[in-house]
């Protein structure tokens, strides 16, 4: 393989690196505190601020964290400075997909009413994790199922971890 080849190539991976972190982790994240969050019984209002500024926030968060290891590993494997032009586009990959992901189990709460939205919130972050691991898989050609089912398995625990831990603390 090509020198060119090899770039193009690990661009590639950096984007899609950043996609799948991005989705999968603003999927864990957004759906694992807004169900401790709701588990404690605090109204619909403190829930949808509380989506929507740790959306906003660990989106940006995130596409920064991106940016500055995709370059830190650049340079690293380089041996110097290096273009910033993909790490820059990772990053803008990891914000979006984080952004766009934190809205599936964000958006039950604004559409629907306590355990409804609790529920809906929780099955549509765990058919999006089946979904994010079975592509992911699919683009491999290899086991679409017992990958999506990792996916959803490593994911719901987290949600878990929040719904425990909300149901632990008494709402303030």
């Amino acid at each position: 393989m090509n020198e060119k080849n090899q770039i193009k190539k690990r661009d590639k991976s950096i984007l899609i690196r950043n996609f799948v972190f991005g989705v999968e982790d603003s999927l864990v994240s957004t759906a694992g505190l807004l169900s401790g969050i709701a588990a404690t019984g605090v109204p619909r209002e403190t829930i949808l601020l509380t989506g929507f500024v740790l959306v906003a926030v660990e989106a940006f968060s995130m596409a920064v964290g991106s940016f500055l290891s995709e370059e830190s590993a650049e340079e690293y494997m380089e041996g110097g400075a290096v273009s910033s032009a993909a790490s820059v586009k990772g990053g803008m990959v990891m914000f979006g997909s984080y952004i766009v992901a934190g809205m599936i189990p964000l958006l039950p709460y604004v559409f629907l009413l306590g355990q409804k939205a609790f529920a809906t919130s929780i099955a549509l972050s765990l058919i999006a994790l089946f979904l994010l691991g079975a592509v992911n898989e699919n683009a491999k050609k290899r086991g679409v199922m017992r990958r999506g089912l990792r996916t959803v398995f490593i994911g719901g625990a987290a949600i878990l971890i929040g719904v425990m831990v909300g149901s632990l603390v008494p709402g303030i």
